[in-house]
């Protein structure tokens, strides 16, 4: 799968866009994030790349990352959080 963080994809003759997709990692600790960010981006964007899969997608581009959503501290009685990564599902055309 390849992965664009911009809205091209170098070498690529050109792409279908299938739709937009979203993924989110697991729920953890707002106080963790700072901690791991990275590894909540990296399991976001493997959540990603599986539902592209499903759509048999070539490629993601235009790749993003931002948190989705707050707990209530109330409810769980701590403050939770995850990070959901968007991005376009795409076919690459073939010569």
């Amino acid at each position: 799968m390849l992965i664009s963080y911009s809205d091209t994809i170098d070498g690529a003759e050109g792409f279908t866009a299938i739709g937009r997709i979203r993924a989110a990692a697991g729920w953890h600790a707002v106080s963790a994030r700072e901690l791991r960010e990275g590894h909540w981006k990296e399991a976001a964007l493997q959540q990603l790349i599986r539902t592209a899969e499903d759509f048999d997608a070539d490629a993601i581009v235009g790749v993003d990352y931002q948190i989705d959503g707050t707990t209530d501290v109330e409810l769980t009685g701590i403050a939770l959080q995850r990070v959901a990564a968007t991005g376009v599902a795409v076919r690459l055309r073939r010569s």
